[in-house]
């Protein structure tokens, strides 16, 4: 009876857990959401091919939206502008979210409803409908949220769309638009919508079906890509390297990934949005940086960086902990901060190192691949400083190469004890007491060298 309990009572938590398991993925899974803006200005009322443009436009995006139909984590609205006030007196603020954000499968009936009755007649607002448009996803903000724009005409009000787009998505509320341009032959047709988005000029009605189509898939398909980290050889072979991918245009880290090279010996194939354009940093030390990277769809994108990677080990036999200020070669700003007694990664190349011991220990290296380099610190000594009141002066290390004494540190009339951690050398003690009434009661203690682990104790 023991053990039935116990049966069951594991069945139930399996089941439990991958109920809970996949309310999680579905939880992070994000929704395509699509947002058409529906131009039915007065210029729509042209004539096509086989009609007028609005009535072969409509007639098409009724075909697209019964498609999309079976297609998951899909959803989609509509807004219109043109078609609520005349042409003259133009009406600027005539644009309006006729469709609000429904799953592909349940609004296709109310969109051709929608799409049916509606007519062109006003101006055309391309600026501010995206503004509005915007505003329509401020809901959905972790989503894909893209716009596509159906359009004849250029901007009629006082606004730059150009602008508009490029402002919202370095906010990061939209991707970057698509703008399908209808039956409009003229020469800067493209040059005035192309800055809102990616252009594609429908001259023809076959042509504004297929593009529909095509803008779609590019939406809804998945794009598969691999980094691959190369060594000096210009071969994959570095891994296990943070990478941040960041919208170039929002500044907004999209992706963070730790590299892997998987059982076959090749990098991972990520999936990566491929509506945005990347700067992708590898955090290595110091970081290699790639920008305006652009995943290219229908392709498996291959995008290779240079890490070629050796090993920096530094050794000391103290306890204390001794930090390690790594800077690149000539350069003045630190790089990194390497604890003594750890092993660490860095681009191949020459490093200044700077120990922040008494007096500064500076080395210069060299990182080459695949190697490891190995600095050995050398053991602090011991100072103890008994001083007979507070005062000044200081300690100070005979330069075999220049034959001088130099100051590595002073006492600054703030107390009468010191304990110091120093390298060894070759030293002496120089103090005044602040009372002493002349330079005459200076007081020198006599030479004397220190080595590795040793310990002094000093009374002035």
């Amino acid at each position: 009876m023991i053990i039935k309990k116990f049966k069951i009572s594991l069945l139930f938590f399996s089941f439990f857990l991958n109920v809970n398991t996949s309310f999680a993925q579905e939880k992070n899974v994000q929704k395509n959401r699509i947002l058409f803006i529906f131009d039915a200005s007065n210029s729509m009322k042209g004539k096509w091919q086989s009609g007028k443009k609005i009535d072969i436009a409509k007639k098409l995006l009724n075909n697209l939206v019964d498609s999309l139909k079976d297609i998951k984590n899909l959803e989609i609205g509509l807004r219109v502008y043109g078609h609520r006030s005349s042409y003259n007196p133009p009406n600027c603020d005539d644009t309006k979210l006729e469709v609000d954000f429904v799953p592909a499968n349940m609004i296709a009936e109310e969109m051709k409803k929608k799409l049916n009755h509606i007519n062109a007649q006003g101006t055309t607002p391309i600026g501010k409908s995206l503004r509005e448009g915007a505003k329509d996803f401020e809901k959905y903000t972790s989503d894909r949220n893209i716009i596509i724009l159906i359009t004849d005409g250029k901007e009629e009000c006082d606004d730059d769309p150009c602008e508009v787009s490029k402002e919202l998505q370095k906010k990061g509320i939209i991707l970057k638009p698509f703008v399908i341009g209808v039956g409009n032959n003229k020469d800067n047709w493209k040059k005035t919508l192309g800055c809102v988005g990616t252009f594609f000029d429908a001259q023809k009605e076959e042509e504004f079906s297929n593009i529909l189509e095509m803008v779609i898939t590019q939406i809804v398909d998945k794009t598969t890509t691999q980094v691959n980290l190369l060594d000096i050889y210009e071969e994959p072979t570095e891994t296990n390297i943070n990478l941040t991918f960041y919208n170039s245009l929002s500044g907004k880290a999209k992706y963070n990934y730790i590299h892997k090279i998987n059982s076959k010996g090749n990098p991972d194939t990520m999936v990566i949005d491929h509506l945005i354009s990347y700067k992708i940093v590898a955090h290595t030390i110091p970081p290699v940086i790639i920008d305006s990277v652009q995943i290219l769809h229908a392709e498996h994108n291959i995008i290779g960086m240079s890490t070629p990677q050796g090993k920096l080990e530094i050794k000391t036999n103290t306890r204390k902990p001794i930090n390690v200020i790594i800077k690149e070669e000539n350069k003045d700003t630190t790089l990194h901060v390497q604890e003594a007694n750890t092993t660490e990664d860095y681009i191949v190349g020459n490093y200044d190192l700077e120990i922040l011991t008494i007096p500064r220990f500076k080395e210069k290296i060299k990182i080459e691949q695949n190697k490891t380099t190995r600095l050995k610190i050398p053991t602090p000594a011991i100072m103890n400083i008994a001083l007979s009141s507070k005062g000044f002066g200081g300690i100070y290390l005979f330069n075999t190469q220049s034959k001088e004494w130099n100051q590595v540190f002073h006492f600054r009339n703030d107390q009468r004890q010191y304990k110091l951690s120093v390298l060894p050398g070759k030293y002496k003690v120089v103090y005044r007491a602040n009372t002493a009434k002349g330079y005459i009661y200076t007081k020198e203690y006599d030479t004397f060298i220190l080595k590795e682990g040793d310990r002094k104790y000093i009374k002035l």
